[in-house]
């Protein structure tokens, strides 16, 4: 799997968002019956069980300002795209955003129609597709987190995690279902130099590995109260529920020898073909890609603005460019792991017996 190096990641950094979703269908289109309703299908990661994420004040300001309400359905990337898949005759997501490669996955199958958001154009050329279907709203990293309670220090090697006193204390949500867990495939790939090495890894910590998990953002709260020890997860939500949950630490495993690695894992919306209510979708867009939303990005919801003309200067956002500070940033073949991606996933399969 061919992968590009970027230079490591230093200094300050364009803060970016996720998006997350609201229960409930859409009826039908707005030309119809006017329908003030838009229909959100979204990966895990920036909306708060208390409310107070930043998908919760995006989308309040948003009815605010338009009288839209924004119904919101949760889940793993893969999962949403299956579901809007299942829909397709009947659709009902307007907008889907998920981690790639499912939003390339959701394109090929046919799911997107072109829509260029406005401020699109201050979205990094590699982090939209360039015929409209889908545009990054959040510029988000892969990693790690730790239970600072239980390990003063936090593992440094992917080696370190085939230790006995990981067994049954280590989880990673499910690679082809989860973002985040297809994400662990991409950067072992990467940190062992190919499919193969990277399967014989995961073979053996399977030893020390719970099981599957079809939500990434489940484990965080494992790992904070020391059910687990180790866990994935990404630097946006991880950071996010940092804020309460204490012993909650974000590392980046190395190979022995190597220096840590990520890679950008934006969360990337797009509008939904024959979505029933598109004017509304569109609005949406536009408002998730504008300054007052992208500038709440890191101060309230602890991650990374898609927009590289906002540079948040808050807390969060001094903070999140220190813990990224010396992390190698590699590129992922994207289109590669689209097109591999079902192959990948059976050998991740077929090694670790799941």
């Amino acid at each position: 799997m061919p992968l590009r190096t970027a230079a490591a990641l230093t200094g300050s950094l364009a803060l970016a968002a996720s998006l997350t979703a609201c229960g409930g269908s859409a009826s039908s289109a707005d030309s119809d019956d006017g329908a003030k309703t838009v229909t959100v299908y979204s990966a895990d990661g920036l909306k708060s069980d208390k409310g107070d994420g930043w998908y919760d004040r995006v989308f309040a300001d948003f009815t605010k300002k338009t009288g839209i309400e924004v119904k919101y359905v949760e889940g793993g990337s893969g999962e949403m795209v299956q579901r809007a898949l299942r829909e397709k005759t009947n659709t009902q997501a307007d907008v889907l955003v998920t981690l790639p490669p499912f939003i390339q996955q959701a394109d090929g199958k046919g799911l997107l129609q072109a829509y260029k958001p406005q401020g699109s154009d201050k979205v990094k050329g590699g982090d939209k597709a360039p015929d409209g279907k889908w545009t990054s709203v959040v510029n988000n990293y892969f990693g790690f987190v730790y239970d600072k309670k239980e390990l003063p220090e936090a593992p440094k090697t992917w080696e370190e995690l085939l230790d006995a006193r990981y067994k049954g204390k280590l989880q990673y949500s499910t690679p082809g279902v989860a973002g985040d867990g297809t994400a662990v495939l991409v950067k072992a790939m990467h940190d062992f130099g190919g499919k193969e090495p990277a399967m014989e890894y995961l073979r053996k910590l399977q030893a020390n590995n719970v099981g599957p998990s079809s939500s990434t953002s489940k484990l965080a709260p494992k790992t904070d109260k020391g059910e687990l020890l180790v866990a994935n997860g990404d630097v946006q939500m991880n950071y996010a529920q940092s804020k309460s949950m204490p012993n909650l630490g974000i590392w980046f495993p190395a190979k022995d020898g190597g220096k840590p690695t990520s890679f950008a894992l934006p969360y990337a919306a797009g509008l939904v073909d024959k979505a029933p209510h598109t004017e509304n979708a569109r609005k949406l867009l536009d408002y998730l890609l504008s300054e007052d939303a992208q500038k709440l990005v890191s101060e309230v919801g602890g991650g990374f603005p898609a927009r590289t003309d906002v540079k948040p200067t808050d807390a969060n956002a001094v903070e999140l460019a220190k813990l990224m500070t010396g992390v190698e940033v590699f590129e992922p073949d994207w289109a590669d792991i689209d097109k591999n991606l079902s192959a990948y996933v059976d050998a991740w399969k077929s090694a670790t017996g799941s």
